[in-house]
């Protein structure tokens, strides 16, 4: 999508660009915070219906970062002094394999013990660690979402490495 000086998010044809290019991100963002993907689909479609509510507010070359603020106040009201624990779908497995069944049970029970590894880190570290090696996010893209510095994106995502080897090397 081009942003220039004059892009208009109430624009219908601009707003709907911008939610097709955004949407899965932010919903991906949205469920490693709270690990629920209900929950994630509503907040988005509630962030997007502030967003366009508040079209003329924002300002051009700062609407991803306007929308990712709008994404993490509903998260936040939504799960105010509580804590989440991240869960992940199941993954769909194919119907064929060439592994023997010891392969597969001590596949199944390591991913389990990654998942609870990763749900025990910080939502911080949680949150960028995902970005970066779910969606691929270089540390300056999850500095500006985040609206941190890239250094304690470094920190964030080295904390988490940190965490995550210790957790496995002791399963």
């Amino acid at each position: 999508m081009d942003i220039n000086k004059n892009t208009n998010y109430c624009d219908e044809k601009i707003f709907s660009d911008f939610f097709i290019n955004q949407s899965k991100l932010l919903n991906n963002y949205i469920f490693y915070k709270c690990g629920n993907s209900n929950l994630a689909s509503d907040i988005v479609q509630d962030t997007f219906l502030k967003f366009w509510s508040n079209c003329k507010k924002v300002i051009p070359g700062k609407a991803k970062s306007f929308l990712y603020t709008i994404a993490n106040n509903l998260f936040l009201n939504e799960y105010a002094k509580s804590k989440v624990v991240l869960t992940f779908k199941n993954s769909k497995t194919k119907n064929y394999t060439n592994e023997s069944p010891e392969f597969l049970l001590e596949e199944k029970e390591f991913g389990v013990k990654l998942q609870r590894a990763i749900s025990n880190l910080s939502e911080a570290q949680r949150v960028a660690f995902l970005m970066n090696t779910i969606d691929g996010k270089k540390y300056k893209e999850i500095a500006e979402i985040l609206g941190i510095s890239v250094k304690a994106v470094e920190k964030r995502i080295h904390k988490a490495l940190l965490n995550l080897r210790s957790e496995i090397e002791s399963l």
